[in-house]
C-alpha cells in the first residue's frame, strides 16, 4: 500500500520556507520522489498512475516556461515601444503645442503664452490672472471677441506694471454677449516645445522652462502671426 506522506514534515525536511501557498516544479517533484521512497515494497506504486503523475509534472514544467516566455516577451515589447515612442517624440522640439489647462508656472521666463477659442463672435471677453492665493492681479480688458483661435502673451506684471512675486498664475478667459449672457470659452497654455526630457516614468515635454507630460498636449499646430499682447 501507497503510505500517507505529510507534506510539512517534506518542506521541512528539504528547508522549503514555511508559509508557501503554490507548489512550483520542484515542490511537485520532490513529492514524487517522496513517495516512491516511502511506498509499501510489497505493493509498489501503480505504474498508470505514475505515468499520469509524470504526465502532470511535464504539463506544469511546459506551463512554467510558457509563462516565463511571455513575460520575457512582453517586457522585450514595452522596451521596444518607449524606444519607438522616444525616437517620435524627439521629433516634436521646436513644434507650437497647445496644452490642457489654465495655470502657468513661473520659472523665470519673461512671458507666458496662453490661448483661448471661441465658437462664435461675442460682445466682450476679458482675461483675469490670479496668483497662487487667489488673488486677482491682472486683468487683461477687451481682447479678441471675434469667433476662433486666439493667443496672448503676458510678462508677470501686474495692472500697475510691477512683476508679481508669485510662482503660480491661474487665468480665466470670461466672454459675454450682447445681453450679458456667460459664453463658453476653451482655454490652453500655448507654447514651443524647447526640449524633451526621458524619465523614470516616460518622456516629457519642456514648454516655457515647464515640462508637461504627453497627455497634457491636446494638439500640435503651426506657428501663427494672430498673437496679441498685453492690453
Amino acid at each position: 500500500m501507497i503510505q500517507t506522506v505529510d507534506v510539512n514534515s517534506i518542506g521541512a525536511s528539504n528547508n522549503t520556507p514555511q508559509g508557501k501557498s503554490e507548489l512550483g516544479k520542484n515542490d511537485f517533484l520532490k513529492l514524487m520522489i517522496e513517495q516512491l521512497k516511502h511506498q509499501d515494497p510489497l505493493d509498489p506504486l501503480d505504474g498508470a498512475e505514475y505515468t499520469a503523475q509524470l504526465a502532470e509534472f511535464s504539463s506544469l514544467e511546459q506551463l512554467q516556461n510558457m509563462s516565463n516566455s511571455l513575460d520575457q516577451s512582453v517586457m522585450a515589447n514595452l522596451q521596444l515601444t518607449q524606444s519607438v515612442n522616444n525616437t517620435m517624440t524627439a521629433a516634436l522640439i521646436g513644434k507650437e503645442v497647445k496644452l490642457s489647462g489654465n495655470t502657468v508656472e513661473y520659472s523665470g521666463q519673461e512671458s507666458a503664452q496662453f490661448g483661448y477659442t471661441l465658437l462664435e463672435d461675442v460682445q466682450r471677453v476679458d482675461v483675469k490672472i490670479y496668483d497662487d492665493n487667489g488673488t486677482l492681479v491682472k486683468t487683461i480688458h477687451d481682447v479678441e471677441a471675434t469667433e476662433g483661435q486666439h493667443k496672448l502673451s503676458w510678462d508677470f506684471t501686474d495692472n500697475n506694471g510691477n512683476k508679481i512675486n508669485s510662482s503660480n498664475f491661474r487665468f480665466e478667459v470670461e466672454a459675454s454677449s450682447s445681453t450679458g449672457e456667460d459664453i463658453f470659452v476653451d482655454q490652453y497654455v500655448v507654447g514651443i516645445i524647447d526640449a524633451i526630457r526621458f524619465t523614470e516614468n516616460g518622456a516629457v515635454v519642456v514648454v516655457n522652462q515647464n515640462q508637461y507630460g504627453l497627455g497634457d498636449i491636446n494638439e500640435i499646430v503651426n506657428v501663427s502671426d494672430n498673437e496679441n499682447g498685453n492690453s
